[in-house]
């Protein structure tokens, strides 16, 4: 399941709909992205994230439909917010789950690589010296580097 959206989410509701009845699962990975008070320029106040309806949506799909195919999911959750956001607030939310524990925990760690470098998102800091675009990262771009076939 995949939602982009401007609401927050709860985490434990969200993975107790993602396993409910479901007994064939042994494994569930997740990872909650949060909004740091620190970055290259110095403090944040806030950060805007943007994206373009329907294409989002597309490639977060592509995203998942490759993981799919790399390890055995019962399940793929992936939530990601836009908007304004301010330190410590959620912003994306990836659970994967399996029979085994090692895919859950492989895939997830896949999907998160992958989104940050490959996901439609933009992301603007606010802070004391203004407003500023985050640039892509040589160390996500190296992460995500290990999941290429």
């Amino acid at each position: 399941m995949i939602r982009v959206q401007r609401e927050d989410f709860d985490i434990g509701t969200e993975l107790a709909l993602l396993t409910e009845g479901n007994s064939k699962i042994g494994g569930l990975a997740s990872f909650v992205g949060l909004v740091r008070d620190l970055a290259d320029q110095g403090a944040v106040s806030a950060m805007t994230l943007e994206h373009y309806p329907g294409m989002t949506e597309k490639r977060l799909a592509e995203i998942e439909a490759e993981a799919r195919s790399r390890w055995p999911l019962d399940g793929v959750l992936i939530i990601h917010r836009y908007g304004r956001l301010e330190p410590g607030d959620r912003i994306v939310l990836v659970a994967t789950t399996s029979a085994h524990r090692q895919a859950a925990l492989e895939s997830c760690a896949f999907l998160i690589d992958w989104l940050k470098t490959k996901a439609p998102f933009w992301k603007l800091e606010e802070g004391a010296k203004g407003t500023a675009w985050v640039e892509a990262k040589e160390s996500d771009d190296r992460a995500a580097e290990k999941w290429k076939r």
